[in-house]
């Protein structure tokens, strides 16, 4: 518009118009301003949010960094704890095995002794007749009595005896019970 013209218009149509234009331009500018503020406004929202977005995701870095240590330490926790599992499990095998490498040589030598024995038996039984109170008492049975030297001592010794001997158990031996029988009866005897 040229203002020069609206300035000297003389008709009032050219005034009307003048006011129309300024009423129009007025309302253009007053809308062109709400946009800017709503922009602004919308500016300043956006802003905020970014910003509470920025300290949330700050924090949850933050708590995800302690996370991430906490579970590093337990880890590593977890870690020592397994290796001293580990080895005190090598350890327990360890003495696991020693104890059954003990126990086979032990069960060789008492299989030893059982052969040794029982060919002993043999030879005794062979060389005597066995009667219940004839010939002498075979060595093995006053082995066994060796360290009764009293009466309590020499019941006790032969209750213990038939606990372990007597032919109803696993380890009996009805030849050897009978030996027993023909030692304690003897000592009896003399000890009366």
């Amino acid at each position: 518009m040229d203002w020069e013209k609206v300035i000297n218009a003389e008709s009032s149509k050219e005034l009307r118009e003048a006011k129309l234009w300024l009423f129009q331009e007025n309302m253009r500018l007053e809308q062109v301003r709400q946009q800017l503020e709503q922009g602004r406004t919308s500016l300043e929202r956006e802003q905020k949010n970014l910003k509470d977005a920025t300290e949330k995701f700050l924090r949850e870095r933050t708590s995800f960094k302690d996370e991430m240590n906490l579970l590093n330490r337990r880890s590593v926790q977890e870690r020592k704890r397994l290796k001293e599992e580990n080895l005190f499990f090598e350890k327990k095998m360890a003495i696991l095995q020693d104890g059954f490498r003990q126990l086979e040589a032990d069960r060789k030598a008492l299989e030893r002794e059982r052969i040794s024995f029982e060919k002993e038996r043999e030879s005794r039984s062979q060389r005597s007749a066995d009667s219940f109170y004839g010939d002498p008492v075979p060595f093995v049975a006053e082995i066994l009595f060796r360290n009764a030297t009293n009466p309590l001592a020499l019941r006790k010794r032969y209750k213990d005896l038939m606990k372990i001997f007597h032919p109803d158990n696993i380890a009996g031996d009805e030849e050897l019970v009978q030996m027993i029988n023909r030692e304690f009866a003897r000592r009896r005897r003399e000890e009366a």
